[in-house]
């Protein structure tokens, strides 16, 4: 399995889990899409940092855009990423904070009856 492929059925499930299963219903508010603006930020500074200056690789034949040689700064914009970062990164960024999320509400309403 590819590492976009995974990102992707991460995301699918993520949305999933937060509509259907848990019914946090998440996606739907406003608020929450204000402080994930705010969340990809900060992940594309950290991630543009580690993949902008050589100190992350990625494999070209798993994810989206191609990859960089040793020493070679992958591209800023375009080729699958964005400010450095492989597309995938952001994807399961995405998951990672929504289920994270989506949980805390989920047991928050269990625990509070």
């Amino acid at each position: 399995m590819t590492y976009t492929v995974a990102a992707l059925l991460g995301v699918a499930l993520t949305v999933l889990l937060d509509l259907v299963l848990l019914r946090t219903r998440l996606l739907a508010r406003k608020a929450f899409w204000v402080s994930y603006a705010i969340v990809v930020f900060f992940q594309l500074v950290t991630n543009g940092v580690l993949t902008g200056r050589g100190i992350v690789f990625y494999d070209g034949d798993v994810i989206t855009g191609s990859s960089s040689a040793a020493g070679e700064t992958p591209t800023l914009l375009g080729d699958g990423r964005v400010l450095f970062a492989p597309l995938e990164d952001l994807l399961f960024g995405f998951a990672l904070v929504v289920q994270t999320l989506a949980w805390w509400v989920w047991w928050g309403r269990r625990l509070a009856r």
